[in-house]
């Protein structure tokens, strides 16, 4: 059994980032997120060959990121929507530098400032790419604070793995909630050598550089198709889904996050009027959990995904259904979260 403690979200994954090696943050603060950036300036000053900035801009801290990960060291920088818009260029560039990192995005009600209430609406932007170019983040949507503890470890790791920087993906009551948590024993994971790639300075041997562009579409193009086997053995091997009553439901609901907790009392509600409601939770938002959406879709002839948006995720269920079942759509927007008797009058419409 590892060590147990009542913490924060946003301090607990600032924790775990500590915990799974991470000696350097770059960030700005916003809320809802600002305790985990207030956590890693405590705890990371006071530690030895340790780096913690407050930029001066968010688009600082990004481009502080890219140079410190270039060096090899795990790395992390968090914001909350807005700030992680301003930061998307300097992911782009990470990503097609090949380069791992950590970015945290708790996210808020939008678009533009919008407020501090908890949102889902950045999910295009976490999954689609959000910068410019062909690429993918590697997203983990946490729905608990042990998870926002196991994932961020588990993010480092990934990162690492496929050299590409990883996200999580929460929201604002992820991040202020309290609950207590475990940091358990994690086992070794086999991770790729950095020494062919990091910049430690030439040291006798030939000068290394780190780009993301080449003038040479040619080149360019083999880059792309390069980055892009990655995501293929991402979707082979590092698919997460969480499955709740899928035999004999009437309707599936889709969800993850803070909603998909909801989800879960929706369905213990539901039971006690004889309905039988399932959940799909994605713990991976890419890759994207298709193939247990698929098969379910032969059986289940009626979805409902659910969002603290106007509906993004909904795109990815209906690509994944393939027009199997209905798939239908409830969202609530701009820090609005759904309780669980709405849910339940909103999937009686469709049985």
């Amino acid at each position: 059994m590892g060590e147990k403690m009542l913490m924060k979200g946003n301090e607990a994954i600032g924790e775990a980032a500590i915990r799974a090696g991470c000696r350097y943050y770059f960030g700005y603060p916003i809320t809802p997120q600002s305790e985990l950036t207030a956590y890693m300036a405590k705890k990371l000053l006071k530690m030895k060959d340790a780096a913690f900035v407050q930029a001066e801009s968010e688009i600082a801290a990004i481009n502080m990121v890219y140079g410190a990960a270039s060096t090899g060291v795990r790395v992390m920088t968090s914001s909350s929507s807005p700030g992680i818009s301003l930061k998307q260029e300097g992911i782009s560039y990470i990503t097609c530098s090949e380069i791992p990192c950590v970015v945290v995005n708790m996210q808020r009600g939008g678009p533009g400032l919008g407020d501090i209430q908890p949102a889902q609406s950045d999910y295009f932007q976490a999954v689609k790419g959000g910068g410019h170019g062909d690429y993918h983040l590697i997203v983990l949507a946490p729905s608990s604070v042990q998870e926002l503890v196991d994932l961020t470890m588990d993010a480092f790791d990934l990162a690492d793995k496929y050299t590409n920087p990883a996200m999580i993906l929460g929201d604002g009551l992820l991040g202020q909630m309290m609950e207590a948590v475990e940091f358990k024993e994690r086992p070794k994971v086999e991770l790729p050598d950095k020494s062919g790639w990091n910049l430690t300075g030439c040291k006798g041997r030939e000068h290394r550089y780190v780009v993301s562009f080449d003038l040479d579409p040619n080149i360019l193009e083999k880059w792309n198709l390069n980055i892009n086997e990655k995501y293929k053995k991402l979707k082979e091997k590092e698919v997460r889904y969480e499955a709740v009553n899928l035999e004999n439901a009437d309707l599936v609901i889709v969800a993850y996050g803070t909603v998909a907790r909801i989800a879960k009392t929706t369905i213990q509600m539901a039971k006690k009027e004889g309905i039988n409601i399932g959940l799909i939770r994605p713990i991976t938002l890419f890759p994207f959990p298709e193939k247990i959406i698929a098969s379910t879709a032969v059986k289940t002839k009626k979805f409902l995904t659910v969002e603290m948006s106007l509906g993004q995720m909904v795109e990815d269920v209906k690509l994944a259904v393939n027009g199997k079942a209905e798939v239908n759509f409830y969202g609530r927007a701009g820090g609005i979260i759904p309780s669980p008797e709405e849910i339940l009058k909103e999937a009686k419409k469709y049985l």
